[in-house]
């Protein structure tokens, strides 16, 4: 989950592992000997959420990955439900339905996940681009100053 060198410890890992896995926080906290007061911290701690929020990303991608591949066999069900007239099959074809409606959601959700992404990714351009701009640009009532003391050629522009 986190590379070498982080702040964040292996219980830690643990404990993100444990809330994906365990019906309450009490729960996971109880699976890693911890308090649950100590969890609900750890959740509050933006490098803990961060990592506990991509782990849920990606486990729920890996559901919706299974509902795609589930859509085959929904598919196969309707038809042959479609082609047997003896079989009484509202239950099947209602199952089969949802498996397709889910799927189709989640097609949606993962192009909604792409457009996200690139907009975040417009965002930071936009921020390094207004950064450069403040910091490199002359502007009227701006004096020049060093960067730092030993760097004289690298200059930024102040009031």
């Amino acid at each position: 989950m986190t590379g070498h060198g982080t702040k964040f410890g292996r219980k830690q890992e643990e404990a993100i592992a444990a809330l994906l896995s365990h019906r309450s926080i009490e729960e996971a906290a109880r699976a890693i000997d911890v308090a649950p007061k100590t969890l609900l911290r750890w959740q509050k701690e933006p490098e803990f959420d961060a990592a506990y929020r991509e782990a849920r990303r990606l486990a729920f991608r890996q559901s919706i990955s299974r509902l795609q591949q589930a859509a085959s066999a929904a598919v196969s069900t309707l038809l042959k439900v479609m082609v047997d007239p003896a079989t009484p099959a509202s239950t099947k074809v209602r199952a089969a339905d949802s498996v397709l409606s889910h799927a189709a959601k989640a097609i949606e959700i993962e192009d909604i996940d792409v457009r996200v992404n690139r907009v975040g990714a417009s965002c930071r351009t936009a921020e390094r681009s207004r950064y450069i701009y403040e910091t490199w640009v002359i502007c009227p009532n701006y004096k020049e100053v060093p960067l730092s003391a030993t760097d004289k050629t690298t200059r930024r522009y102040q009031r």
